[in-house]
């Protein structure tokens, strides 16, 4: 048996959390802990992280005592927990930090807590929302005024997207459809604007509209199954006119899933209507109850997928523009904004972190914007990283997935139509992403010859040229497959 000097922090913290789901139940655990993560134990501190500043606020209020007690359990020379949140691009491969090392940025401070001697504490009750400073009906998260449809921007990666939300918020005489509507995205491609702009429509309408996290939705259920009103928390949820919820992908915990379903089964029948975003469709929501994923594709589901280089170079002339508004002298020439719009694919926030940068130079240093100290001030933002590795395999099933066929059919001799472009697209993607031969490739097809490989490759190529819907699917895919 290893000595506990020889376990790794890795070690400990995997017992911390067995011992948090023993002692604190399943459906607490997943809701609260299940995305807590260990950065680093460095001089006495183990440096844990979440995702959001709400998962943050609500363990330091409520369960910081309980982890460090249990931590202290297992690791007498861990002393103090500090919890911070992970920033966007979650689980990070950054290095162990050295103690002379700052702990890693994070969009949230993280705040040491050190257990003070005698007994430890047990975890307080929630407070109600009065003391909380929100607002008593449901505690629903703040809208944020500058996310309307005036400010969103439309290219052809998220046209669907907002005509569909544009016509959920303005339909007439308070007319359901779409109903729910559910919008899926990666980070900062604009889903939550979208939904923010839904709820100002709506509320200037006179309608009662309620916007929750999915971290806001499960701490007001936990919290009212523990004050023993989670009668009244469900009939307030059910009493409105429009529920949007935000990440969705993020609900844990049998219990919490199933009256979140329930939920969505009552509004929908008594013709409520509801906007969910999530990240991804809703059959890959894998934990997710199978009846709550089947009730969310039962509406409509639109994505906004990869912005272009076309509306990436709109976002960044227009908030360019508006800051032009105050800062008089800021000028950024039409080539460093297509220098930009073409280096910084990832996102929109990426985008105005890069516009931020600009104004910050412009501002500070009083000299013109020019390419050089464009290159310089986006330097970290622009994604220089080594390319994935991509297996043909993966190609395969990415493939299949996206155009609703097997893999086996991939494989297969089946000639229709919608299996045939789905094979050509695979076989041109393992042409341009892996290093086979044509040979090889064809072997992994079911081993087909190198000329139907070669001819597919050139079919691709050429639909390309021709079709910029395709254009834009093959882009895409090429993306997922290569993050």
């Amino acid at each position: 048996m290893e000595s506990s000097g020889e376990q790794t922090a890795a070690d400990v913290w995997a017992r911390v959390k067995r011992r948090l789901r023993a002692e604190l139940g399943e459906d607490i655990f997943a809701s609260w802990f299940g995305r807590l993560e260990l950065d680093s134990v460095i001089e006495g501190c183990a440096y844990l992280t979440v995702p959001t500043r709400f998962l943050k606020s609500w363990i330091e209020s409520h369960y910081v005592d309980r982890v460090l007690t249990v931590y202290r359990s297992e690791a007498n020379d861990v002393e103090r927990v500090a919890i911070g949140v992970r920033n966007s691009l979650g689980r990070d491969a950054s290095p162990q930090r050295r103690p002379s090392e700052a702990p890693r940025a994070s969009t949230a401070p993280a705040q040491a807590i050190t257990l003070p001697t005698g007994e430890p504490k047990t975890p307080s009750l929630a407070l109600p929302p009065e003391e909380r400073g929100e607002s008593s009906d449901l505690g629903g998260a703040p809208l944020d005024s500058r996310l309307t449809f005036d400010s969103f921007i439309v290219g052809r990666s998220n046209a669907l997207a907002h005509a569909a939300a544009d016509r959920v918020a303005h339909a007439a005489n308070g007319q359901v459809i779409y109903n729910p509507l559910y919008i899926h995205a990666g980070v900062g491609l604009g889903k939550t604007h979208l939904l923010h702009a839904i709820g100002h429509e709506m509320r200037t309408q006179g309608r009662r509209v309620i916007y929750l996290t999915a971290d806001r939705f499960m701490y007001g259920f936990v919290a009212s199954l523990k004050a023993q009103t989670s009668l009244a928390f469900k009939e307030r949820l059910r009493g409105i006119d429009l529920l949007i919820i935000d990440d969705v992908q993020f609900i844990q915990g049998k219990q919490i899933q199933q009256e979140f379903g329930h939920t969505l089964n009552a509004l929908i029948d008594a013709g409520r209507q509801i906007v969910i975003a999530a990240d991804r469709p809703p059959a890959d929501l894998e934990n997710l109850d199978e009846r709550v994923r089947s009730r969310l594709a039962g509406g409509l589901v639109v994505e906004v997928t990869a912005l272009d280089e076309a509306l990436r170079t709109s976002i960044l002339t227009t908030r360019i523009d508006a800051l032009k508004t105050i800062h008089t002298s800021f000028d950024v020439g039409p080539n460093v904004v297509s220098y930009v719009a073409r280096s910084i694919t990832a996102n929109g926030r990426d985008l105005e972190g890069a516009v931020n940068r600009l104004l910050a130079h412009a501002t500070l240093t009083g000299s013109a914007i020019t390419m050089e100290t464009a290159e310089t001030a986006i330097r970290d933002l622009v994604r220089n990283r080594e390319p994935k590795r991509v297996k043909i395999e993966d190609i395969q099933k990415l493939v299949a997935s996206r155009y609703n066929v097997s893999r086996s059919d991939i494989l297969s001799e089946r000639r229709t139509a919608a299996v045939v472009r789905p094979r050509q697209i695979a076989m041109y993607l393992s042409k341009v992403l892996t290093l086979r031969s044509l040979p090889e490739i064809g072997r992994r097809f079911g081993g087909r010859d190198h000329t139907t490989v070669l001819h597919a490759v050139r079919k691709i190529e050429k639909a390309i040229g021709e079709d910029h819907a395709l254009s834009d699917e093959v882009e895409l895919l090429k993306r997922m497959l290569q993050e």
